[in-house]
């Protein structure tokens, strides 16, 4: 894969030719955003409950069930039938959402709840992706 490392400032007012600057990556895109290809799934956010922690509606989520877990992960679950993404703050075993409009969410007792993986990554979608589009129909 070939890259070109820009450096972008605050008022640039345009990018010399950076033609001369290719440098080639010895990985794909898989190799660099996936840790655990057997273990990963890739999903897409709808939705603006998590926009405070960058996640946007249309962006791909990354999402790993074979990462190591930590108090504070954004996630994938399923909540009483609700597939979501929450960011899981664990110890107190509550769903946050990151927009105000959304009440955080305390697990309870008869919860059907199921952890589904880590979202590691998020990609954001500038344009809509036609091959995305066409897998999601």
């Amino acid at each position: 894969m070939n890259i070109i490392p820009i450096k972008a400032q605050a008022g640039i007012t345009g990018f010399e030719s950076p033609a001369s600057e290719y440098q080639t990556l010895p990985m794909s895109l898989d190799e660099i955003l996936i840790d655990h290809p057997a273990a990963t799934f890739v999903g897409l956010a709808v939705g603006d409950s998590m926009i405070s922690h960058g996640i946007f509606d249309g962006d791909v989520l990354i999402v790993d069930r074979a990462a190591r877990q930590t108090n504070m992960d954004i996630i994938v679950a399923t909540l009483n039938g609700v597939f979501m993404c929450k960011l899981y703050e664990r110890k107190k075993q509550c769903l946050l959402s990151g927009s105000d409009i959304y009440k955080t969410y305390h697990l309870k007792e008869g919860d059907d709840f199921l952890e589904e993986g880590i979202v590691i990554r998020s990609v954001r979608n500038h344009r809509q992706s036609t091959k995305l589009a066409k897998c999601l129909r």
